[in-house]
């Protein structure tokens, strides 16, 4: 019987991620990787450290080395489905998608199909398996409820050069937010980000463990009680976006995780109540091509569900219903 394939990951820690728990630092260097995977190849013995012993928790220094294997395995391989797909641009080294809302990233517990993997490799195919076989070519992520633009690699070259990108904070990631309130453009939320450790499902900036993030308002359109944001993020924590704005006081409307679903609208805001999900949206992507060198720009446009409610809402607002 062959041996099964083994893809090998050599990181150096610096700086920057002295004294960062050693699951932590394997996350940021190897994203494609969750931390329950983490935990199993740590358990399983196939990460190893120049000094010391390899625990979830180690606490980890500048200059030590850390080499990951990670095994492939043909068990819960994600299949091609033919589900829709909306393809923005595409070459050979990269797939820019505008992913619609209520669609999971990758297979899951309780999400085997119907997955973007899924309709990547329908539609794509020729992936990056950095990955492993669950997650080809997935570089980030966006949340279920969240629509909009993502890049996913098709070789795995690609796949570290874009990979480092996001974590030396080189991507720039604009999405388009509706949240109850007014803000001030120029807003700078930058309160850590971790687990909740009442509410697993949740993520907090009073968790105890927690990293930095940094969230921007660009821009806000006030729409009588609601406002539309532009919204930058300076680091890709989960939910960040969600946690920062709801935190700050003003949740993202229809967000009923942080607070942003009400039970009753003053008539101006009737629009509201079409929405089923959160009013959160991937509007675009700048990043530097791993073959050429040069910038890019990716837009996905506000999908028919976020539009309807936003020109229902200019049109009571008294303003242009085709507003940016």
């Amino acid at each position: 019987m062959a041996a099964a394939l083994v893809r090998h990951f050599h990181v150096v820690v610096t700086a920057d991620d002295e004294d960062v728990r050693l699951d932590q630092v394997i996350v940021r260097h190897v994203p494609a990787l969750s931390r329950s995977q983490i935990h199993r190849l740590i358990k399983d013995g196939r990460v190893r450290l120049s000094e010391g012993k390899a625990k979830p928790a180690l606490a980890v220094w500048a200059g030590l080395e850390i080499d990951v294997d990670v095994p492939a395995s043909p068990e819960g391989t994600a299949v091609a489905e033919a589900l829709p797909l909306s393809v923005l641009y595409a070459d050979d080294d990269l797939t820019v998608i505008d992913k619609p809302s209520g669609m999971v990233v990758h297979p899951a517990t309780g999400h085997a199909t119907g997955t973007l993997v899924n309709a990547l490799l329908h539609h794509v195919g020729g992936l990056s398996g950095i990955g492993g076989a669950d997650r080809p070519g997935i570089v980030h992520r966006l949340d279920r409820g969240t629509s909009g633009v993502m890049v996913v690699a098709r070789t795995d070259r690609a796949h570290r050069a874009l990979a480092q990108q996001f974590h030396d904070r080189e991507v720039v990631k604009i999405y388009l937010a509706l949240v109850w309130g007014t803000m001030k453009a120029g807003e700078k939320l930058q309160k850590p980000i971790g687990r909740d450790p009442r509410h697993r499902q949740k993520m907090s900036t009073r968790a105890r463990r927690s990293r930095t993030a940094l969230t921007r308002i660009e821009q806000v359109e006030p729409l009588g009680g609601v406002s539309l944001v532009h919204v930058s993020i300076g680091t890709g924590r989960t939910h960040q976006i969600r946690v920062h704005l709801s935190e700050a006081g003003h949740p993202v409307v229809g967000d009923a995780l942080y607070g942003g679903r009400r039970k009753s609208v003053p008539p101006r805001l009737a629009a509201l109540a079409r929405l089923d999900r959160p009013f959160l949206h991937a509007f675009q992507l700048t990043l530097t091509h791993p073959t050429t060198g040069l910038p890019m720009t990716f837009e996905a446009p506000v999908p028919q569900d976020l539009h309807t409610v936003l020109a229902a809402l200019r049109r009571a607002s008294g303003k242009p219903e085709e507003s940016t």
